[in-house]
């Protein structure tokens, strides 16, 4: 026993043997780094891609997504969707489109209320669309919000006196957008608003558009606080008088729009 731990302290204090067995052990360190490396960079993990092409503003389906294996090394550098849960019902954004074969990316996916024309879904019947052009001051510092109820005040001259009053109450904000469409609020910064969206009845939309045509008629929106909006009723029509005046000013110009536009 005495002689087998002789030869062993003999060999590992011989200088050769330890330089042979220092560089066997480093070598083994560095391939079994390298080969974990390896492996960990290229380990595939299972991503959803499109089965067919995807088109802008289309809702995705289960059927739509299929499960394909991709490098752990591309996914650190990618912003994808890995979850299929997190596609399904969903729905491509406008200006993009997902084709066979593509993975879905992060800036590609939306909610349906994050659509540009979702809001068209919702418009019941006998209400029509209206869009009010407005800008950071009229919309106190972009402080009217989708949801919002507001009311529309109109100011204009009659008679040489300046009428100021309440022309359409209790109306919700669908969207507001920038000069170019897109949703203000879609950002944290950086947009300015320039139109809000909104339905009403369509006799109050022939006056609004009525109103758009004649000179030294404003309609200014006025936001109203959190009880008129959950407790306020649908939105009416709260002055005559300022109809009349649209008549009257429209008759004016040689039009008569009271008949829906008819001028016969």
């Amino acid at each position: 026993m005495g002689g087998l731990i002789t030869t062993f302290k003999r060999f590992f204090t011989n200088k050769t043997t330890v330089t042979i067995v220092g560089i066997i052990v480093g070598i083994a360190v560095l391939v079994g780094f390298y080969t974990y490396r390896v492996n960990n960079a290229v380990n595939p993990k299972k991503v959803p891609v499109a089965t067919k092409d995807i088109s802008a503003t289309e809702e995705i389906t289960q059927d739509d997504i299929e499960m394909v294996e991709i490098s752990n090394s591309f996914l650190k550098n990618a912003d994808v969707i890995t979850n299929v849960n997190d596609l399904v019902g969903k729905y491509v954004s406008t200006g993009t489109s997902i084709p066979k074969g593509g993975m879905f990316y992060t800036t590609q996916i939306v909610e349906k209320e994050e659509l540009p024309n979702s809001i068209f879904d919702e418009i019941p019947d006998g209400y029509t669309i209206y869009q009010l052009k407005v800008n950071n001051v009229s919309t106190f510092a972009n402080s009217i919000y989708p949801g919002d109820k507001i009311d529309l005040y109109m100011d204009t001259k009659q008679n040489g006196l300046v009428v100021f009053n309440k022309f359409i109450s209790g109306i919700e904000v669908l969207a507001v957008r920038d000069s170019s469409g897109q949703n203000v609020f879609d950002v944290t910064s950086g947009r300015t608003p320039a139109w809000l969206l909104f339905a009403v009845p369509t006799d109050m939309y022939r006056y609004l558009k009525i109103a758009e045509f004649i000179s030294g008629i404003n309609i200014t929106p006025v936001p109203r606080n959190k009880l008129y909006n959950t407790e306020s009723g649908s939105t009416e029509i709260s002055n005559d008088q300022l109809l009349q005046i649209i008549t009257d000013k429209t008759m004016d110009m040689g039009a008569d729009y009271s008949n829906g536009g008819n001028n016969e």
